[in-house]
């Protein structure tokens, strides 16, 4: 019972990190479509919004990660 506790805490932990990574990852692609503005070719601003998008659908897949297993560890 105590080894699936800590197992829950590295996951959860783990899960975590990522999900700050991804989340930092696609402010970062915002603020860089608000810096360059419309001296960002169309092309490389929908690149830009995609990679947003990604990083935030990763961040909420470690998320409900992290809900499922601590729903499980009820």
């Amino acid at each position: 019972m105590e080894r699936d506790r800590v197992d829950t805490i590295k996951g959860d932990t783990a899960d975590m990190v990522d999900e700050t990574k991804h989340r930092v990852e696609a402010g970062a692609e915002k603020a860089k479509r608000a810096v360059e503005g419309d001296a960002m070719p169309l092309g490389d601003r929908v690149a830009s919004h995609v990679k947003e998008a990604g990083h935030n659908l990763a961040a909420d897949v470690d998320k409900a990660k992290r809900d499922v297993r601590d729903a499980d560890d009820r």
